[in-house]
């Protein structure tokens, strides 16, 4: 998941207060030193994922597994994003061009910020439309 455009994370960025049920924050996994919140309880290969061994999913053995593939499958569904595409991409591209394609795809065309793949919603122009609604 690209932090960047995750609803909690740009919430926690553009400093909106937290609304219990509504609006909640999230600093990121990497930059807590955390490993994927919601992967770490389902990976096959959780010891490679907590010792730090690897960095993206696409480096386990088990790549893709059953809880990214479900995860996925949600993602798609819901938000038309694909976690495991987005994977395939630093792999092949790496993180660089990958971060450049999620900016392009996900820019405001208001004022450039990134839209949430939750909502649409670029928090910096709809900051009290997000409070509200």
């Amino acid at each position: 998941m690209n932090c960047a455009i995750c609803n909690a994370y740009l919430a926690y960025k553009n400093n909106l207060p937290k609304v219990r049920g509504k609006i909640s924050h999230c600093k990121g996994c990497r930059p807590r030193n955390k490993q994927c919140a919601f992967l770490k309880k389902r990976c096959e290969d959780n010891l490679k994922l907590l010792k730090g061994e690897i960095n993206f999913c696409f480096e386990c053995d088990c790549f893709p597994c059953y809880g990214l593939e479900r995860l996925d499958n949600s993602y798609k569904q819901k938000y038309e994003m694909s976690m495991i595409e987005n994977l395939l991409e630093i792999k092949n591209k790496g993180i660089q061009e990958f971060i450049k394609n999620q900016y392009r795809k996900y820019k405001c065309p208001e004022c450039d910020g990134l839209m949430s793949v939750h909502n649409k919603k670029c928090f910096p122009c709809e900051k009290i439309e997000s409070l509200n609604g």
